[in-house]
């Protein structure tokens, strides 16, 4: 089975901390294709704490972001009592796609972008330039 989610879409709202900074909850806004115009509004949820701290720390209302991750459904009760259940994407990676405002150059950026997924993936890929592969290599 395969579960994979790849979003880029707006923060409706800043993010918000939660288990002392431990965990990010945002929400993501993603226009939706079709003959009619809509949207779609994904919550998100960041469980590593560094990555949480940098999202909490840079990410705001607005703005354009990537997010990478896996779907969770979950369960809960309502304070009326009630049952309710609530899809979620859990983020393995989340980068800033724009700049912050009243940002002159790069340098004045100051955001990180983390990806640990692919971080060790990223050093190997240097040596692609060598490599040379015939059609006779090709598996299809």
């Amino acid at each position: 089975m395969i579960n994979r989610v790849v979003l880029v879409g707006r923060l409706t709202r800043d993010p918000e901390l939660r288990n002392s900074g431990s965990i990010a909850v945002f929400t993501v806004a993603i226009d939706n294709l079709g003959k009619e115009k809509s949207t779609s509004f994904i919550p998100c949820v960041v469980l590593n704490a560094q990555r949480s701290e940098t999202v909490g720390k840079y990410a705001r209302k607005g703005m354009l972001v990537g997010v990478e991750g896996r779907l969770n459904q979950r369960s809960f009760v309502r304070q009326d009592g009630s049952k309710g259940s609530v899809l979620e994407v859990i983020c393995d990676s989340v980068q800033f796609l724009e700049r912050r405002e009243g940002a002159v150059a790069n340098e004045e950026m100051d955001i990180p972008q983390f990806d640990d997924v692919n971080q060790a993936s990223s050093d190997d890929s240097k040596n692609l330039d060598s490599i040379e592969i015939t059609d006779d290599d090709l598996p299809f």
